[in-house]
């Protein structure tokens, strides 16, 4: 027996009594670790940078929910549902009226899924919509998250993008909130910012105008727009507002090319005096038919298709 613990020198492989430490090296290690975690790589530099400036901010103001929302008649609610509306519960009256908006309804629920379907009497609908004319159907939309106007900085960083963000200053119609968002989507941007006071936030109606684009294409609250663009600014990002009275015209603006956020203000007031006063430059697009203004969806998806065409 003692020869079997005697070692064999000059002879190659394993030696006698080795504890299987060349069976053990043969096994596999695992599934290779997601990029993240691998020392040194890229990805796992870039979430450790992103960590370093969450932890540097502190906690962040801006971000949250909003209040869920009620879709209410028969016409909105087929609507809502009809342009992808986010929603979690369609509350039906008992013994309603089988029409056909009733049945298209019901339909488009069972086609999505993940909606619940609830029956209700017509006296508990009409206290949960305060005695509006819901005519039977009532559609709850779950409550928006909204970003924080860094994480869409991050965002770019992470993709290893110069940001192409829009911020609105004063626009409180959600419709045109819908359409900034469908612009940005289409032209490769990366959010919007809205204020949390005086202004549209992501309603039902601001889904649906943005065509489903509302999903994939982040929207920002700050609790104070000019100081989210003063924090943009000492990120190295150029902050341009839209002023029929700019004192440069959009074709001559080489900031487009690279970080930039595009601040447009309501079709009526324009941008407020604190936001105007915080931008690097006001730019104005030529208009030779002589039109006054352009309301913001509009004004801001000509601006996003040339900075589209330049980064090209």
């Amino acid at each position: 027996m003692a020869a079997n613990n005697r070692r064999m020198s000059g002879k190659k492989g394993a030696q006698v009594g080795s504890g299987g430490k060349r069976r053990r090296g043969l096994e596999g290690k695992g599934p290779t670790p997601p990029a993240e975690m691998r020392k040194g790589h890229a990805k796992q530099r870039a979430a450790q940078a992103k960590a370093r400036r969450a932890q540097s901010r502190g906690p962040r103001r801006g971000a949250g929910k909003s209040a869920s929302e009620l879709v209410v008649g028969r016409n909105p609610v087929v609507e809502a549902l009809r342009g992808g509306v986010p929603a979690n519960t369609l509350y039906v009256q008992q013994f309603i009226d089988n029409d056909e908006r009733v049945r298209e309804a019901l339909q488009l629920v069972a086609e999505r899924g993940g909606i619940n379907l609830m029956e209700a009497p017509r006296p508990e609908l009409d206290r949960m919509t305060n005695g509006l004319n819901h005519q039977g159907l009532v559609l709850q939309v779950p409550p928006y998250e909204y970003a924080h106007p860094e994480d869409l900085a991050d965002a770019a960083a992470d993709a290893g993008e110069d940001p192409l963000i829009v911020a609105l200053d004063g626009v409180t119609d959600p419709r045109n909130l819908g359409a900034v968002v469908r612009s940005v989507s289409a032209f490769g941007g990366h959010g919007v910012v809205v204020p949390e006071r005086r202004a549209a936030g992501m309603t039902a109606g601001a889904w649906k105008t943005s065509a489903g684009t509302a999903a994939r294409t982040p929207v920002a609250r700050a609790t104070n727009l000019t100081r989210a663009l003063e924090a943009y600014k000492k990120a190295g990002i150029m902050v341009v507002g839209l002023a029929a009275d700019g004192e440069a015209e959009l074709g001559e603006l080489d900031a487009l090319d690279g970080p930039v956020v595009i601040v447009v203000g309501s079709e009526g007031k324009g941008l407020s005096r604190l936001v105007g006063e915080t931008c690097d430059v006001r730019v104005r697009i030529p208009m030779p038919g002589g039109a006054e203004s352009l309301n913001a969806g509009v004004a801001a998806g000509i601006v996003l298709y040339e900075a589209a065409r330049r980064r090209r």
